[in-house]
């Protein structure tokens, strides 16, 4: 396995996040990034998850609740990489993904543009 300290990989986290086109982060709304070592037990390979309610499914009720989460998990991200430069293209690709489903983007297109 790829070794790179938890501080390098969140910061390859924010290095893709201040690639997001400005007019996209603007939009972005109540939402948290956070990095995590391991996802759950029951999908080891997992590469980020999204959680919460994507902006295209806000209404009026929505109000007063807490942030949705991007969460990128480093350890199956290391394990699938060879390289330095596989990780950063593959945490681009995760971050990327996992704001698509923030705009309401399903997996089905997100695949059909290469962010699968």
């Amino acid at each position: 396995m790829l070794e790179m300290t938890r501080e390098e990989f969140e910061e390859l986290v924010a290095e893709a996040l201040d690639r997001i086109p400005p007019e996209l982060t603007r939009l972005m709304d109540n939402v948290a990034v956070f990095v995590e070592d391991e996802p759950p037990s029951d999908d080891p390979d997992l590469l980020g998850l999204y959680e919460g309610t994507p902006l295209t499914e806000r209404g009026e009720w929505y109000a007063g609740v807490l942030p949705d989460r991007i969460t990128v998990y480093r350890g199956p991200t290391l394990r699938m990489c060879d390289s330095r430069e596989d990780v950063v293209a593959e945490t681009e690709v995760t971050v990327v993904h996992e704001i698509a489903h923030h705009f309401g983007i399903d997996d089905e297109r997100l695949h059909a543009l290469g962010y699968g």
